[in-house]
């Protein structure tokens, strides 16, 4: 460093004056002994020394770049694995520093074996795989089998030879062995046992031999590839034929029988098991949807099949299983054109369907599909699938339709067993399934709903005609009259919560709530029945004072029945209401609460009805001219009638929650039906003078005519006598 660095330049105007001379060279002497050049500093006022650019002034290089001091000034130099803008090695502030490609610009500079990645001012090698890095060299070969062999590791099964090769190794299968070309996956025995026909059984279904024969060609030609005389077929012409060979089957007409449709189910499973693996294609879409993934791992993630009639939701997981992987996964499902046509029947397994004691009819509502993977174990799956099926038709679910997931089982039958409905609604049905098989949806018919609401209706039509006549009709005034009305009153209130809420379990509380009422008002209905048989008993042995208080029929009618349900409920009130029905429990005996009282009052009435009979019968060959007998006699047979119709209805009814009721709950509807007509025709259309309201009440209606006034004084005493004692016939029972 020099002590002084100076330059002075002086310039004299020898035309002032002499002062002036003196001050300005000292001025400029002064200047000339304080100033340093760029790139120094004066130090203490005597010397200029050098500035240290790079220590005063941070990031002067910018980014990527080392500065360098100089004397006077600066330079920077380019961080290795980076290059000036303008490809200077040394630079001030001029440009600046950016990465270097080594991955493009230097060929093979990671060896053969590896992959170059670029990175910021470096690079990255990585090996292929099947090699490694051995210290800083290029990446050299694994031997895999070699690796094995010391791992006590088994790459290609017991039937398979590992066999080195750069970068990996293959598996060289014995005969009757297959990796289906993945040569780095153990070998697999070939089934082709699966395709014997044996001239067995199969041979009865025409057509089915054909594709046993051609699947068991394949599966030979792939066991023994140099054998000259079996010819080899890729997967997608195999699985063309194998559709062609199907729609020849279905194609004339239904299958014959359930072991048919079977056998075909079988076949095709295996065939598209046979078939998946030789596919090239990782998705191919022809009668079928089906996907391969092949890897030495097992692939996981979502498989979604998709095909005009069905969709598949499944996992990798559940398709590999988690046996032995044989180095592909395979998914598949499948649609039959014309099978549910031969599979619409077989549906004996499907008892848990009743409802309502009823068994109902099934019938197939969409195609039926398959679903195979190569899972070899489907029985019980570690995660359900889901399975959407499209209606054959568009209808939604009602309370005479349900939607049923079911599948096709071994034996030749339709199974709901770990199939469950998810969602449905008119146009498809989302089905959950804890194994796979064949599937379809099952259109499950309560035609017996039908009958009973129609039945019950007409019921309710004709107890609200009763109800009416007996509470306006004067001409028939009497308790008889009002053990009737009431009697309707509790049959219609009955079936108003037998027809809403018989069905209704949910929420348990409302379900309690019905059967309780239904309990009630039904022992009311045989109470009644009872006062009944005891007024006729009345009419015939007490003559002149048979009336009975309308308070005490109230207080026998409706709380008879009060008492028995209310100590019926506190002694076992979840008895009411089962996961069917809102009805009485059929365990620990509550049903008995029921059925115990009714069968009392059954035979009490029967005891009565008889007696009176017989009394009727003996006071009239005393005295045949007695009309009042003949009266209580016709009124007996209707009793006994109406008796009869609803004591036989609960005779049926102990039996309506068994199993194979079919009979007894039509039986049971039926009369449950023909018990409101009943009564309207025994009481009402059998009796002259109901008749006669009913025709003057129409006549009103169709035909009104000017009100007639009657003449206020000439009243003729007969007439008045007469009708007078009509009138007493028609109201009082007593009066013989």
């Amino acid at each position: 460093m020099w002590t002084r660095d100076v330059i002075c330049w002086f310039a004299l105007d020898m035309g002032s004056g002499k002062e002036l001379l003196i001050l300005s060279v000292l001025v400029m002497v002064r200047e000339c002994l304080t100033e340093c050049s760029l790139g120094f500093n004066m130090e203490r006022g005597q010397k200029c020394v050098d500035r240290n650019e790079c220590k005063e002034t941070a990031g002067i290089c910018r980014g990527n770049a080392d500065c360098f001091n100089t004397n006077g000034s600066f330079l920077c130099r380019c961080h290795q694995g980076y290059v000036h803008s303008k490809r200077l090695v040394n630079f001030t502030q001029d440009g600046h520093c950016q990465d270097v490609n080594e991955c493009i610009g230097f060929t093979n500079i990671c060896g053969p074996a590896a992959q170059c990645t670029n990175l910021m001012g470096s690079y990255n090698c990585t090996c292929n795989l099947g090699y490694s890095k051995s210290g800083d060299s290029n990446c050299i070969d694994i031997n895999e089998c070699y690796e094995a062999q010391m791992k006590q590791e088994d790459l290609c099964g017991g039937k398979g030879t590992c066999i080195n090769s750069n970068g990996s190794y293959w598996c060289s299968c014995s005969k009757g062995y297959i990796n289906y070309g993945n040569n780095s996956t153990k070998c697999s025995p070939l089934k082709c046992d699966s395709f014997n026909g044996n001239g067995g059984p199969a041979s009865s279904l025409e057509g089915l031999a054909d594709i046993l024969f051609m699947m068991r060609n394949s599966c030979l030609a792939l066991s023994n590839p140099s054998a000259a005389s079996e010819v080899k077929t890729d997967g997608e012409a195999l699985l063309e034929k194998l559709f062609t060979a199907v729609e020849s089957i279905l194609s004339p007409g239904q299958l014959n029988s359930s072991e048919d449709v079977s056998r075909l189910l079988s076949t095709v499973e295996n065939a598209i098991m046979h078939i998946g693996p030789q596919l090239k294609d990782n998705h191919t879409r022809m009668e079928t949807t089906e996907t391969v993934q092949r890897g030495k791992t097992r692939p996981t993630g979502p498989i979604q099949l998709t095909n005009e009639v069905a969709t598949l939701d499944t996992d990798w997981t559940t398709a590999a299983g988690t046996g032995p992987y044989p180095g592909f996964a395979l998914a598949a499902l499948l649609s039959y054109k014309k099978l549910e046509k031969s599979v619409n029947r077989s549906f004996e397994g499907l008892k848990e369907h009743e409802k309502d004691g009823v068994t109902p009819s099934f019938q197939i509502s969409s195609k039926v599909v398959s679903v195979v993977v190569s899972n070899p174990n489907t029985q019980q799956l570690n995660r359900n699938v889901t399975i959407t099926l499209r209606h054959l038709q568009d209808t939604e679910e009602s309370d005479e339709l349900s939607y049923i997931c079911a599948y096709w089982k071994e034996n030749g039958t339709w199974s709901t067993d770990g199939c469950y409905q998810q969602k449905s609604n008119a146009t498809y049905t989302v089905c959950t399934c804890e194994h796979l098989s064949s599937f379809a949806v099952l259109m499950a018919l309560y035609p017996m709903k039908v009958v009973t609401k129609i039945g019950l209706t007409i019921s309710l039509l004709c107890l609200v005609l009763c109800i009416l006549t007996f509470k306006f009709c004067r001409s028939i005034k009497g308790t008889r009259t009002t053990i009737h009305l009431h009697l309707c009153i509790c049959l219609v209130v009955a079936d108003l919560f037998f027809l809403a809420g018989i069905s209704q379990t949910k929420p348990v509380g409302g379900c309690r709530f019905v059967a309780a009422m239904l309990h009630y008002f039904f022992l009311a209905v045989f109470t009644w029945m009872l006062l009944e048989g005891v007024q006729l008993y009345r009419m015939v042995v007490l003559v002149f004072n048979a009336t009975m208080r309308p308070l005490y029929l109230y207080l026998t009618g409706y709380g008879t029945p009060l008492v028995i349900v209310v100590i019926s409920a506190i002694i076992r009130p979840s008895g009411y209401g089962t996961d069917q029905h809102c009805w009485l429990s059929l365990k620990d005996g509550l049903i008995w609460s029921f059925f115990g009282p009714v069968c009392f009052i059954i035979l009490n009435v029967f005891f009565f009805l008889v007696t009176v009979w017989k009394l009727a019968q003996k006071f009239a060959t005393l005295n045949p001219d007695l009309t009042q007998l003949h009266k209580i006699r016709a009124f007996t047979v209707t009793a006994i009638a109406q008796m009869c119709i609803l004591g036989l209805m609960w005779v049926f009814g102990a039996f309506l929650f068994q199993e194979d009721n079919t009979v007894v709950a039509y039986i049971f509807t039926i009369l449950n039906s023909l018990q409101g007509a009943l009564v309207f025709f025994m009481h009402c259309l059998l009796s002259k003078q109901v008749r006669e309201e009913y025709a003057h009440f129409l006549s009103c209606i169709c035909t009104p005519q000017k009100k007639r006034y009657s003449d206020f004084t000439s009243t003729n005493p007969s007439s008045s006598q007469s009708q007078a004692l009509r009138s007493g016939q028609h109201t009082g029972e007593s009066q013989i």
